[in-house]
């Protein structure tokens, strides 16, 4: 069976003719016309939610609120081009991506595609414990079900929050490119003025506790990239 999509978007003559080439991809559509219609379909059998920016009834800034209330499903907002502020509070809220528009139809099912490759696995393990957990620092990874935990608290990480902690924690110590961050996470190479890493890092950083030795987790060199900085 094809993975489940949510297509939420007020445009009927766009979202008819994004249904089409995603079935055509081998994906299950789910259309909803507003955000309101959207929560009311929401549910944990959706792969990934594509949700526009400005509708009525309830945009989509205030469904993503909404939606990171009881779900981590990976959430591509697409956004009119040029709308910095909404692309930037969607990354705050916890969007794992965005595509202005208008969009080519082949980068939106390539972007598509590398989140599922990302999030293929969060749901697969169903077994609580799991042998290919990663520790450091008192933070427990849990790879196979994308959870991350400290001590016995769920840090209720999104997909892209848990990929990019995932791949600093095992390069302790050793400086990560934003370029490389952002191919090997979001699937994307960087652009200019491109700061979803930055966005997601930000996120990252509020949801970590203190950690045990008083370090702080990452450093940011600027115009290069950021670290994990390595245990005492």
């Amino acid at each position: 069976m094809g993975k489940t999509i949510l297509l939420v978007d007020d445009d009927a003559e766009l979202t008819e003719l994004l249904a089409q080439l995603l079935d055509l991809e081998g994906f299950e559509i789910n259309v909803a016309n507003n955000g309101k219609e959207a929560l009311a379909l929401l549910d944990h059998s959706y792969d990934l939610i594509l949700l526009d920016i400005m509708m009525p009834v309830l945009n989509g800034i205030e469904t993503l609120k909404q939606i990171r209330k009881n779900f981590s499903t990976p959430v591509m907002m697409l956004t009119a081009r040029g709308d910095d502020i909404d692309r930037i509070l969607g990354l705050e809220l916890g969007a794992d991506d965005y595509l202005p528009k208008p969009f080519n139809d082949r980068e939106l099912v390539a972007r598509i595609k590398a989140i599922l490759r990302r999030t293929a696995q969060t749901n697969s393990v169903k077994d609580p414990v799991d042998l290919d957990k990663i520790e450091f620092a008192g933070i427990l990874l849990y790879p196979g079900r994308q959870q991350a935990l400290f001590g016995s608290k769920d840090l209720e990480l999104t997909g892209t929050e848990f990929t990019l902690l995932l791949k600093l924690i095992t390069n302790p110590g050793l400086i990560l490119t934003r370029e490389e961050l952002s191919q090997e996470v979001l699937g994307k190479p960087l652009t200019p003025f491109d700061r979803a890493i930055d966005m997601h890092m930000s996120n990252l950083r509020k949801k970590l506790p203190n950690r045990p030795d008083d370090l702080p987790w990452f450093k940011t060199l600027r115009g290069r990239g950021y670290l994990l900085i390595a245990e005492k």
